[in-house]
């Protein structure tokens, strides 16, 4: 079974929000809404900062018997987003916003160890602060699930992909617009439009490289294989464009390991289309252009090597090999039979791309609920 690159992505941290501390009710049950709320996001504090003492027998318990972290995560958040879109509903009618002090910090800037372990929080007081926090908390959460699933369910992994990529979208286009005069310039790329756009074509490509392991799997014809991998190739390339773009100002300390996954998974399904493509020309006797593909694809390759992560390195590798193989195989068979020319540069054939991975849209639920504020 083919292994393949993943890379998670480092959650945000934040600090403790008390609703009722701050929310002034004279109803009881606005009240007891207020400390829902606090608990309710509580358990989402101590989920992303990693400071939870349940168990995992409790944590089952409390989730409705979900056994996999992410679900859990998500079941949570699936708890509280709800309550907080409630919240913000009400605030539109408010004259005097209180200060909640929504404190959160980044995940994907670059750190020091001193600045893992003390991140830096950046306080803005307004709701909708946390609203684009949580939702990006959301996504990350889904395309955990996603990479859980790549393995033993393809089709329920390659969906949750493409949930993952929706909220990003619905991020990068509706939420995150509105709050750029309010978020810290440069500090939490989480909240950058271009960020998040980047985030749902990565969630997209690599939902499709999920199908298409299982297509290869599958004995899918390597004429479809070499166009699904570079359809992968085209999608992380945008990603990347927007990425690099963006990290020589507005996010120039954005995560080098993060920046390497990215590169390197576009590296890594260019040199899988081009190994198909050449195998599919050789096999209708066009072997000096098959070698010409394989030489430009290796040399490509040598220039994309991942420098740190030891997996990435051998999946990298085991590619880069059989292709090389792959290559020397058809040399001998053209030096001792085909005897044709091998062309160079612009002559050489290029894969085609095929996107078949679509978003689903993300539309966020309300839990409708009366609250009363003292004004």
């Amino acid at each position: 079974m083919t292994t393949m690159m993943q890379y998670v992505i480092p959650e945000p941290k934040t600090k403790e929000i008390v609703f009722e501390k701050t929310l002034q009710t004279d109803s009881a049950v606005t009240l007891v809404e207020f400390k829902e709320l606090t608990g309710r996001r509580k358990v989402i504090e101590e989920s992303v900062n990693k400071t939870s003492k349940l168990s995992a027998t409790a944590a089952r318990f409390t989730t409705g018997g979900l056994t996999s972290p992410s679900d859990q995560d998500l079941y949570r958040l699936g708890k509280y987003l709800p309550l907080l879109l409630n919240l913000v509903h009400y605030f539109d009618k408010l004259k005097r916003v209180p200060n909640l002090k929504i404190r959160w910090s980044s995940g994907l800037v670059s750190q020091t160890l001193i600045q893992r372990t003390c991140p830096k929080f950046f306080q803005v007081d307004n709701i909708m602060f946390e609203v684009a926090m949580v939702t990006f908390v959301n996504g990350i959460k889904l395309r955990e699930r996603a990479m859980e699933l790549a393995s033993t369910d393809c089709k329920k992994s390659v969906t949750i992909y493409r949930e993952a990529s929706g909220v990003f979208h619905h991020l990068s286009k509706e939420l995150l617009p509105s709050l750029q005069n309010v978020v810290p310039l440069g500090k939490l790329p989480e909240l950058t439009p271009p960020l998040c756009s980047s985030l749902s074509l990565l969630c997209l490509a690599e939902g499709q490289a999920v199908t298409t392991k299982n297509a290869e799997e599958s004995g899918t014809s390597t004429s479809l294989l070499s166009k699904l991998h570079y359809g992968i190739c085209q999608l992380i390339s945008e990603a990347y464009a927007i990425l690099s773009s963006r990290a020589k100002g507005e996010y120039k300390d954005l995560s080098t390991r993060f920046l390497e996954y990215v590169s390197t998974l576009g590296a890594l399904h260019e040199l899988k289309s081009q190994k198909h493509l050449a195998k599919l020309l050789e096999s209708e006797d066009r072997v000096g252009e098959a070698i010409g593909v394989l030489r430009r694809a290796l040399a490509a390759a040598k220039k994309s090597t991942p420098s740190k992560d030891d997996t990435w390195i051998s999946i990298f590798k085991t590619e880069r090999d059989e292709a090389a193989k792959t290559m020397s195989k058809y040399e001998k068979l053209n030096d001792s039979m085909m005897l044709q020319k091998i062309p160079v540069n612009n002559e050489i054939p290029f894969p085609e791309g095929k996107k078949i991975v679509e978003l689903i849209s993300y539309t966020p639920t309300r839990l409708e609920r009366e609250l009363r504020f003292k004004l």
